[in-house]
């Protein structure tokens, strides 16, 4: 699938723009603060049917009631995504059919690739979670559906807690859901580890042109457990949950860490160094979407250029030299 054109109307700063797209890559040049990222974040959208940084009625441009975007494909199918202020409006159009969430067969696989995605090895620990959760639910909708559910018990169960008369009875229907989306969802990280680190130092030495290690240590917080294991933890854990007011066992807890040659990346590890480790985990998502999907991903390079030496842009350009890449830079 090729994009040959979008338009944006009343899209963030945009109240109207057309690009034309190439074939291969397509540079957006412009100065910082014009829209540039506006533009994949709509790409990004129409894809996959969500923003990647922001809600609906935050994307209208200021002044506006409505959003549209419109993206034309080489095969002579379009995509359009229309939002009105004032409720549930969004709607997506396509093959002529209007749906209010874009439905699992018409998403299409995104790498999608931003400035701050170069500091995640040092950055914290919920940084890290959302980047491999949203790594494994891009291909795995079961898994997003799962992490939905067990946000939403989440939720609701520290909600129960900070109320007066919360009782443990009061909370066992949001801990069975916990527990048993909770070993689902780490079952599926643990998986999806071990698939990357198969793959990882052979990339990396591939980026790096040396000779080093790297893996990602999964470290989840429940550690080997079933579900009836999980439920006897949330139990055992009711009074301290009570006075902190939210759930404190789970693997919304988990962990993940870099490994530089048998050390932590974060401070063992040079600027190049983390640089090529995540750009190779870049190279693994897109390798991993296209053998599930049997779809080449669109990429997506966020003004990322910039941030890189000649070697690993040349490391980006001639991996992907298969996709179709829109890139952002200054100037």
């Amino acid at each position: 699938m090729i994009i040959k054109k979008i338009s944006l109307q009343n899209f963030r700063s945009h109240e109207l723009y057309t690009l034309k797209m190439g074939d291969e890559t397509t540079q957006i040049l412009g100065e910082n603060g014009w829209g540039k990222t506006s533009i994949l974040e709509a790409v990004y959208l129409a894809l996959q049917g969500k923003s990647f940084r922001a809600v609906d009625r935050e994307i209208i441009r200021r002044g506006a009631e409505f959003y549209r975007v419109e993206l034309d494909f080489s095969d002579g199918e379009k995509v359009v995504v229309a939002y009105e202020e004032g409720g549930a409006n969004k709607t997506f159009l396509v093959k002529c059919l209007k749906f209010r969430r874009l439905p699992k067969k018409y998403k299409y696989p995104v790498v999608l690739f931003l400035p701050d995605d170069l500091h995640l090895v040092g950055s914290s620990p919920t940084r890290k979670r959302d980047f491999f959760d949203k790594f494994l639910s891009q291909f795995s909708p079961q898994y997003a559906l799962n992490l939905s559910r067990y946000n939403k018990a989440l939720k609701q169960r520290n909600e129960l807690l900070k109320q007066e008369n919360c009782n443990s009875n009061s909370l066992f229907s949001w801990d069975v859901m916990l527990a048993k989306y909770g070993c689902e969802i780490r079952e599926a990280r643990t998986k999806l580890i071990s698939a990357i680190n198969s793959r990882l130092t052979e990339v990396y030495q591939g980026i790096a042109k040396n000779k080093d290690t790297v893996s990602v240590a999964y470290e989840p917080y429940i550690g080997e457990v079933d579900e009836s294991k999980y439920l006897r933890m949330l139990s055992l854990d009711f009074e301290r949950d009570r006075a902190l007011g939210h759930t404190n066992f789970g693997i919304h807890k988990d962990g993940y860490n870099f490994i530089f040659n048998g050390s932590l990346a974060d401070g063992s590890a040079s600027r190049g160094e983390v640089r090529s480790l995540v750009i190779a985990l870049k190279f693994i998502e897109a390798e991993m979407l296209e053998k599930e999907l049997l779809k080449k991903p669109l990429v997506l390079l966020d003004d990322v250029f910039s941030e890189l030496d000649e070697t690993r842009q040349e490391a980006l350009v001639s991996n992907f030299k298969d996709n179709q890449i829109i890139l952002t830079s200054v100037g």
